[in-house]
């Protein structure tokens, strides 16, 4: 079976499994964990930021990070198809009591206009606008890589008004590594980011929010409120502390999703977005087949894929996939169809 459902398949390699068994470990909840702080550390360093805070996953990382940042009953300005929007099951409002002013742009990142448009300010009748959410790379719309130039111009547009701005940048390592620029320079505009450290990266649990020290100590209060606060979290924190040495291997992910990319095109039926980083988007509509259909056709052929949409299936490259895998694949369609 070759699974490109999602980067969040990958397994732990050795080096992460003997990692987690020779794990310094203590109470993470009492900050006595070693493991731990040399992970947020070691985050907050490569980022630029004062300071990281571990999270068994990225939706509660962002949530926390939303939770902190904003009043109860404000606006969040977030791009229409972000993942805080349509993947973490309404938590902006479940959890914190938000609005969303959902945007409609061309890459995922709004122009500097489109946050002025959508700005509200706090008065009698009106809550404000209380954060703008960004994302990179933007999962919804094929792992499109955004530039530093429209992340920092959304940003500089939200802080002219004094509207804070988190990053969702679960692939932002994917997105500096297609750029070719340093990933502080994604991060740099905003006030926080959130990283996944179990997509690409290989580890098998986590995520981190980093950000100004005063703002994670906040966060730190309110991941234990939603019931993030963790034990003896070095033995999931050392696999990721190794995971973090396998940034350079992204650019093979991306390499195989253009190669993947490539053979669908030949494919009778199937119309193919032209991926920037490790997510391809394939709409299938011209095989007169809904998704449910081709995906069925290709599990049946040992291939998994996701649905996402009624007619586009995603298929996500990953480290635990060779070479070899994806050539596998185009086989295995090409019989298919």
């Amino acid at each position: 079976m070759i699974d490109l459902r999602s980067d969040t398949v990958t397994t732990p390699d050795d080096r992460m499994r003997d990692a987690a068994q020779s794990a310094a470990v203590g109470d993470d909840v009492y900050r006595e964990d070693p493991t731990v702080a040399e992970l947020e550390t070691t985050v907050a360093d490569r980022l630029g930021t004062e300071s990281a805070l571990y999270f068994p996953s990225g939706t509660m990382a962002n949530q926390v990070a939303v939770r902190v940042h904003t009043d109860r009953g404000q606006e969040v300005l977030a791009d229409r198809k972000s993942h805080v929007v349509k993947y973490e099951l309404g938590g902006l409002a479940d959890l914190s009591g938000l609005q969303v002013r959902m945007l409609d742009t061309d890459r995922g990142a709004p122009t500097p206009e489109q946050v002025a448009a959508g700005f509200v300010e706090t008065e009698l009748h009106r809550p404000g606008t209380g954060l703008l959410c960004l994302e990179n790379t933007h999962n919804a719309r094929g792992g499109l890589a955004i530039d530093p130039e429209r992340i920092a111009a959304a940003a500089e547009a939200a802080h002219d008004r004094d509207v804070p701005v988190h990053l969702d940048g679960a692939r932002v390592f994917n997105a500096a590594t297609a750029l070719d620029v340093p990933v502080t320079e994604l991060v740099d505009p905003v006030d926080t980011v959130m990283i996944s450290l179990s997509k690409g990266l290989g580890a098998p649990v986590g995520s981190m929010v980093a950000g100004p020290e005063s703002f994670v100590e906040d966060a730190r209060r309110t991941r234990k409120l939603f019931g993030g606060g963790m034990r003896q979290a070095g033995i999931i924190a050392a696999p990721a502390l190794r995971a973090l040495e396998n940034v350079a291997d992204l650019e093979i992910d991306h390499e195989h999703a253009r190669v993947l990319a490539a053979g669908l095109t030949a494919v009778d039926g199937f119309a193919v977005q032209e991926p920037e980083t490790n997510i391809v988007l394939a709409d299938v509509e011209g095989t007169g087949l809904d998704t449910e259909t081709v995906l069925d056709r290709l599990a049946d052929r040992d291939v998994l894929a996701t649905a996402f949409g009624p007619t586009t299936i995603r298929f996500c490259t990953h480290r635990d996939v060779s070479r070899p895998d994806i050539d596998a694949v185009l086989e295995r369609i090409d019989d298919a169809f």
